[in-house]
């Protein structure tokens, strides 16, 4: 199937740059485009496109706040791919606490933008090297949560709770099967579990909820 997507930025050389390299890859298609956050949200609406590539700093709406109206129905699409020239944690956590999928910043390669419109599409969480450790940071500097082992928690397995740690940790799948001695189909099913029971969307939204809620601790 055809992944569509809508190229969002207000420089019209960075859309332009971006459809070009899009267009050329067998699969894809730029259904659209838009210069800000107000016209992305239209443009959504009428062209329900599987991504949006979403600039962050943009006039009359950023792409922050367009990400959370275009997200609000609770659909869980379309995917939003969040690209900045910014790697500052204030982006970072906005952005996904609106619901993006991935994050990216802008002087990404090629190859690796167009895998990562391909893994969101594909319903999966994105971060860019980096972006896992700096929420870790951030949250150890936050003081703990106050209910360090909430309700929800009790819903999961011993395995499954130790899944979510891992992965809050920032490990990838095939570390956190080494440190968990099972194989990564077996870590795969312990994340869908944890995502499914504590009613999260992806795996970005877990190490959120991990760090907020406590489960990991800053002694980690």
């Amino acid at each position: 199937m055809t992944i569509t997507v809508l190229v969002v930025d207000d420089q019209p050389l960075v859309r332009d740059g971006f459809r070009l390299i899009l267009d050329l890859q067998a699969g894809i298609e730029v259904v659209g485009s838009a210069a800000d956050g107000v016209a992305a949200v239209d443009a959504v609406a009428r062209l329900d496109p599987d991504v949006v590539m979403m600039d962050v700093r943009m006039p009359v709406l950023d792409g922050i706040e367009a990400t959370r109206r275009i997200l609000s129905d609770g659909r869980g699409r379309p995917a939003v791919l969040m690209l900045t020239t910014f790697d500052m944690d204030e982006y970072v956590f906005g952005a996904l606490r609106a619901g993006a999928s991935g994050f990216l910043l802008k002087d990404v390669g090629r190859e690796a933008l167009v895998e990562a419109i391909r893994v969101v599409a594909a319903g999966d969480a994105l971060l860019a090297p980096g972006v896992t450790r700096r929420l870790v940071e951030e949250f150890v500097r936050q003081p703990a949560a106050d209910s360090l082992d909430p309700p929800s928690v009790g819903l999961l397995t011993p395995r499954e709770r130790d899944a979510l740690e891992l992965l809050a940790r920032g490990l990838s799948n095939a570390e956190i099967a080494a440190e968990m001695s099972v194989g990564e189909a077996t870590v795969k099913t312990h994340v869908a579990h944890v995502l499914m029971k504590l009613g999260l969307r992806d795996r970005v939204q877990a190490v959120i909820f991990a760090y907020e809620a406590g489960v990991v601790r800053p002694a980690h």
